[in-house]
């Protein structure tokens, strides 16, 4: 159980590691699961009709406004999945003791300041 820090230092982490599939998520809830699965989908669709505007040569204004619609579903998904981080990889890992919670101390920073831009 590691992730690697911002100075390359590998930290435990409150993620289950599997060796042939990389980390996974110590308990995931199948509806939340499902709702960003299926707002991807739609993402999906919204960045191909961005692919056609740009290719028949919209309103840069009206491509710009898709894009900021894009982006803002985008952070709907990774608040959910900050939801389910905070709540099962997160409280395990805090619960666990010192080195693991501190780890996860870190790493929670590390993901605050990576996306809160």
């Amino acid at each position: 159980m590691a992730h690697t820090t911002n100075d390359g230092s590998v930290a435990a982490c409150g993620c289950a590691l599997d060796e042939a599939d990389g980390r996974k998520a110590v308990a995931v809830d199948p509806d939340a699961k499902a709702r960003n699965l299926a707002r991807l989908r739609r993402i999906e669709g919204q960045v191909r009709g961005l692919q056609r505007m740009v290719e028949s040569d919209r309103y840069c204004a009206d491509i710009m406004t898709q894009i900021a619609s894009v982006h803002e579903a985008l952070r709907s998904v990774g608040r959910e999945l900050m939801r389910n981080h905070l709540k099962h990889c997160a409280a395990a890992a805090i619960r666990s003791g010192d080195a693991a919670a501190e780890s996860m101390y870190d790493e929670l920073l590390d993901l605050m300041y990576k996306h809160a831009r």
